[in-house]
């Protein structure tokens, strides 16, 4: 009997209304991601949230959205694609 591998957690991308550097940073993510599924890779779901819409994000997070978060694990200010590109392996494989 096979059993279905678990799915993998969430990827939030942490955002600020108006930042042209979250937009920026969704598309770079949105780019692994396809790479990733077009590899045969397990892809997770970007799930976006506002840092305005939980307080505690806000005081946590405001100045150093983008900021991508996978099971309690972030990278701040995630605006380069190499360290994207890592923070993605190092979460996923």
């Amino acid at each position: 009997m096979d059993v279905a591998p678990a799915p993998l957690p969430d990827l939030l991308l942490w955002r600020s209304d108006g930042c042209h550097l979250c937009d920026e940073t969704a598309a770079l993510v949105e780019r692994l991601l396809a790479e990733r599924s077009a590899a045969g890779r397990a892809v997770p779901a970007l799930v976006v949230r506002r840092v305005a819409e939980d307080p505690t994000a806000e005081r946590e997070l405001l100045e150093q959205v983008p900021v991508l978060e996978v099971a309690g694990r972030r990278l701040p200010l995630a605006v380069r694609l190499g360290p994207i590109r890592a923070f993605l392996e190092g979460a996923y494989g």
